[in-house]
């Protein structure tokens, strides 16, 4: 019996059948070229049809030429765009999976390049970030954009393409600020009650209708709930998701949240998979066309599940096809524990507003040549690598994967480094099973692992003499040897690691991620002056909590701490530390806590310096990656050790 039924089923949208239920939902990637396909972003794609899935919707295609939704990414707004679609339709189509571009205008969301003219909306209400009002668009031009919407799902039609998803969720964009009431403040025929604020939606429907004929899909994604005041809600968007049925539409894909609510419509880290399934769910019972869902479905079980159990029709796959091209198929035979985890981080999309490319901490290139098709090493060495951390882990693999011999000696008795302490604190759990896969595939390559060995000089010049040393020993947290005068002192690191216990009233020196995660680990799950409760206080330095981090994670983190009472001093800088007292300056006046029983250092990592000097001092040659040469992040550690290791 094949893994996953329900899942690995056809499904019937309109008149054409999908192989499975395994979509893959919009991800922008920056990979095109002033709106058009190019060869890279077709192989993008390509690799994840290879993979398995069944139907893309492929990153936002703008429907005109004036309103740039992101630098790179795609647009079909006139005929000279065809051709290239036409590769990335041939591209999926060669491994049997469908295509929908999803159209969308960017109106009062557009990128703002320099001679954009004034960014049009349902009404004058812009976002809370936008720097100039936008201005009402006219009936006139409401015309005009219908009208380009037809002729883009023309064009798409002339390439080959299986359909078109018409984006109307999330308050986002022109079609989704004039469905929600926070934006569409309208008197007249396009605005007002529920109708008035679906209108142009389904006048876009028509016209697309009318220009590719029923054969054509036509999927609109929407927000099952906008999980905010003055939003739509479910109740709404049953009744117009009756109303698109009736219109023509195929297929819904319903989303949840909007944009500028961080984290309600693209959930954090550590948060419940299926996270807008209770809405697809509640929709599905009323409509009798395809019903998808989408929201952190990182486990081929939890979308068995959704399927199984009513909840959706379809799931919608994107960041853990994004990690591993290859989801789809190691789900269908049961490998399972060979997917390579998507840990929900969003560093895949933290640089596309500035025109990176799309990345992924997991998986540390997206070129042609990547983990899964390494060449040989021309000539092959012995290989040592010191640390088992992530760094290290994935130096190990690609170097063992290129034909060398490799031995990777960790000093204590579990693989992990870092991680072991950063999978800790709350929603932070994913990053146990980046551990478990990495190790496994050390294993699985046979690469010689030693635990709980300390590599020493004697040892580099002895048993290991002519090998090529790649060191990934981490870095070790800053401690302040004049704050050490206090009674109980630790570090975040000694606390996530279980070395050490913290008392009952907590000052964390820093506000950085790792400051933040731990008070939110050590401060009592609900804020009720519950006396055995903890009290925590972070002091920071800078005016901000995390000021290196921007997703939706980082805005629940300080959700929390806020709900939990922890007590945020930014601006503040520790000047002095006595036995029993903290003294700190913030706005020019010192102040004092007098009662705390625990001092916890929480300002960051220093690289140790002691391993290279150890590497200079044996003569042999060899290679710093990850904290070891620079303290950075997980992407980071792994990207390092991947280049490096395909590089020897």
């Amino acid at each position: 019996m094949a893994s996953y039924p329900h899942l690995f089923s056809p499904i019937q949208i309109g008149e054409t059948v999908v192989k499975n239920r395994i979509f893959m939902p919009p991800l922008s990637t920056n990979l095109g070229n002033k709106g058009y396909v190019t060869d890279e972003l077709v192989e993008h794609y390509k690799a994840r049809a290879r993979g398995g899935v069944g139907l893309f919707v492929t990153e936002v295609v703008t429907v005109e030429p004036t309103y740039v939704y992101l630098p790179g990414d795609m647009s079909i707004h006139d005929d000279s765009f065809i051709e290239g679609w036409k590769k990335l339709v041939d591209g999926v189509h060669e491994y049997g999976a469908k295509i929908l571009p999803q159209l969308f205008h960017p109106a009062y969301m557009a990128f703002p390049i320099p001679g954009t003219p004034q960014l049009i909306a349902p009404s004058h209400v812009g976002p809370y970030y936008a720097k100039q009002a936008p201005r009402p668009v006219t009936k006139e031009e409401l015309k005009q954009i219908i009208r380009q919407f037809g002729e883009a799902a023309g064009r798409v039609q002339k390439a080959g393409g299986d359909g078109v998803e018409i984006h109307a969720a999330h308050a986002h964009g022109l079609l989704g600020g004039f469905l929600s009431p926070l934006y569409n403040k309208r008197t007249d025929e396009y605005g007002g009650d529920i109708h008035g604020r679906l209108r142009l939606t389904l006048e876009v429907i028509e016209e697309v209708r009318r220009v590719c004929g029923k054969h054509f899909i036509i999927d609109v994604r929407i927000s099952g709930d906008e999980y905010c005041d003055g939003g739509l809600n479910l109740n709404d968007m049953i009744y117009v998701s009756k109303q698109l049925e009736m219109a023509g539409v195929d297929m819904l894909h319903v989303s949840g949240g909007t944009t500028i609510a961080r984290g309600s419509s693209i959930p954090a880290p550590g948060t419940r998979m299926g996270s807008h399934s209770a809405c697809s769910e509640e929709i599905k019972k009323h409509v009798s066309i395809p019903v998808a869902t989408v929201g952190r479905i990182t486990e081929p079980w939890i979308a068995e599940e959704l399927i199984a159990n009513g909840k959706a029709d379809a799931c919608m796959i994107g960041r853990p096809n994004l990690c591993d091209p290859e989801f789809s198929n190691k789900a269908q035979v049961g490998r399972e524990e060979d997917i390579r985890p998507c840990i929900g981080c969003l560093r895949c999309l933290n640089g596309i507003m500035f025109g990176k490319r799309v990345a992924c901490t997991m998986n540390p290139s997206f070129e042609l040549e990547n983990e899964e098709n390494l060449p040989a090493a021309p000539e092959k060495k012995n290989v040592l690598v010191i640390g088992g951390g992530c760094a290290g882990m994935e130096a190990a693999y690609v170097a063992k994967k290129r034909g060398h011999h490799v031995v990777l000696c960790e000093a204590e008795e579990e693989l992990g480094g870092l991680l072991l302490a950063a999978a800790v604190p709350i929603g932070k759990q994913d990053l146990t099973k980046v551990v478990k896969y990495m190790r496994r595939r050390l294993e699985q390559a046979g690469v010689e692992i030693r635990m709980n060995c300390r590599t020493d000089r004697e040892m580099l010049q002895g048993e290991f003499a002519g090998y090529e040393v790649i060191a990934s020993t981490g870095a070790k947290p800053v401690v302040l040897k004049d704050f050490t005068t206090f009674k109980q002192w630790m570090t975040a690191d000694d606390i996530l690691k279980g070395k050490a216990f913290p008392g009952r009233k907590v000052v964390i020196i820093g506000g950085g991620s790792v400051g933040c995660e731990t008070a939110d680990y050590l401060a009592p799950v609900v804020h009720d002056l519950f006396p055995r409760n903890r009290e925590i206080i972070i002091l920071e330095m800078q005016q901000g909590l995390m000021m290196n981090e921007s997703g939706p994670g980082r805005s629940l983190l300080v959700q929390r701490m806020m709900k939990k009472g922890i007590q945020m001093i930014c601006g503040a800088k520790v000047e002095q530390v006595e036995t029993d007292t903290i003294y700190y300056s913030r706005n020019g006046v010192q102040h004092c806590i007098q009662d705390a029983d625990t001092l916890v250092f929480a300002g960051g990592y220093r690289t140790d310096l002691a391993m290279e000097e150890m590497l200079k001092d044996a003569g042999v040659s060899y290679h710093l990656i990850g904290d070891a040469q620079k303290v950075g992040n997980l992407k980071d550690a792994i990207s390092d050790g991947y280049e490096t290791a395909r590089h020897i």
